[in-house]
């Protein structure tokens, strides 16, 4: 057995690692598995989603092959284990792109479709998942399905399906079609939600891309820095890979408490209202920022920590947003990622899929104890009387009733269920 843990570090649990190597080999090992199994990639999701104490974990990395590619269609066909760094770096300087990515390029293909990923162009492309047109699906009866899109319930249960109805070894992706690696993008100034909703509205039908960034200290509430960019049409010649500067170690304590918050939320703030202006940017900086510090996780101590995000309708968002920042600030948690994103109205292809209409809210905290659970609790509460929901890859902690609340596909998703397959995300919310 070994010991691995999610992204969040919150507690290791012992597997039975089984490497999955080859496509004609890999649904032997998965039919073979004498216990519940679960398929891993890198890791990256943040909670108990992707741990499987006491049974065996496929890893899925050696799958990692580009297996075939159409310049006139942009279908892309290739292993589970393909991960999107491996994608952009192979494709943005022959002009295509992922169509969906989310913030972090160290994700396989099979986790974030197995996520339904999502990324700052939801408002224009939807999820990950709107852009997958065909799936291999090994389950532990033996079979081996290929999946041909939404008409198929099963392949709409696998994508967002969180790695539980079986084992993804291959997918066929649409890729975007782009003029290279650059990105046209700006930094636009917010005082606070109400300047953030009308900036996000006004960009909605020019920028392909928006996110914002929130400075969860201050007293009021809301002001940030919103980006916004496109695919760039000028192209100048691709910069050398820049050094990422790797977190050494995991320090005794966290290094995220409430003087280092205010001290770095309030010089990100000013140093990004001192660049606020339109700039050619390379896609990695723009789409992945915290890449650029590895095992940036570490900071948060040997206790490690959560992910809290959630989504909820638009229709009346300001209200739950603005309340959430107030019992974040009050509870004195708080994290330097507070990211805010208005989503699209593209319904999502997965039956369990989290992206959906609305406004999602992600923020990151320290594992504290009571105090944690505790601010929990009161998140819990305005995202459930808004009508919203919280994304499974990056929760540990999700009352059940939330769960079934936030997910209303869950009844007809259990149907296309592998029996042998579970997770501690599984059994914790779904009793197996």
């Amino acid at each position: 057995m070994t010991a691995v843990t999610a992204w969040g570090n919150l507690a290791p649990a012992e597997h039975s690692i089984v490497a999955l190597r080859d496509r004609d080999s890999a649904p032997g090992l998965v039919a073979s598995a004498e216990r519940p199994g679960l398929a891993t990639g890198l890791m990256r999701s943040y909670g108990d989603e992707p741990l499987n104490t006491g049974g065996v974990a496929w890893d899925m990395r050696g799958l990692s092959r580009l297996i075939a590619f159409d310049s006139e269609t942009g279908d892309l066909t290739c292993e589970a284990g393909v991960t999107i760094a491996d994608i952009q770096r192979t494709f943005a300087p022959r002009g295509w792109m992922m169509p969906v990515t989310p913030g972090t390029k160290h994700v396989t293909v099979g986790g974030a479709i197995a996520n339904d990923v999502h990324g700052k162009n939801h408002h224009v492309a939807g999820s990950l998942g709107n852009h997958v047109v065909a799936l291999t699906l090994a389950r532990t009866d033996g079979t081996v399905t290929t999946l041909d899109g939404p008409s198929d319930p099963m392949f709409r249960a696998t994508v967002g399906g969180m790695g539980l109805t079986g084992v993804i070894l291959q997918a066929t992706i649409r890729m975007h079609r782009v003029a290279g690696p650059w990105m046209s993008a700006e930094d636009v100034v917010f005082g606070d939600l109400d300047e953030f909703f009308s900036v996000s509205a006004e960009s909605r039908d020019t920028y392909d891309y928006s996110v914002a960034w929130v400075d969860i200290t201050t007293h009021g509430g809301g002001r940030g820095i919103f980006t916004r960019g496109n695919n760039a049409v000028e192209q100048p010649p691709a910069p050398p890979p820049g050094r990422v500067v790797t977190m050494p170690f995991t320090p005794p304590l966290s290094l995220v408490n409430s003087l280092s918050l205010r001290v770095f939320n309030r010089g990100y703030f000013a140093l990004k209202r001192s660049l606020a202006r339109e700039a050619l940017v390379h896609y990695d900086p723009f789409f992945y920022p915290l890449d650029g510090i590895g095992r940036w996780d570490r900071m948060y101590g040997p206790r490690g920590f959560h992910q809290y995000q959630c989504v909820v309708p638009s229709a009346g968002a300001r209200e739950p947003v603005s309340e959430m920042l107030k019992q974040i600030r009050v509870s004195g948690l708080g994290s330097f990622l507070g990211v805010l994103k208005v989503m699209g109205d593209e319904p999502p292809i997965g039956t369990m899929s989290f992206p959906r209409e609305g406004v999602t809210f992600a923020l990151d905290f320290p594992e504290r104890g009571d105090a944690t659970a505790a601010l929990f609790v009161r998140l819990d509460a305005i995202v459930s009387e808004a009508g919203g929901r919280l994304y499974a890859a990056k929760d540990a902690r999700m009352p059940k009733e939330m769960f079934e609340a936030g997910y209303p596909g869950l009844d007809e998703f259990v149907a296309y269920r592998d029996p042998g397959i579970s997770s501690e995300m599984s059994r914790r919310l779904m009793g197996e």
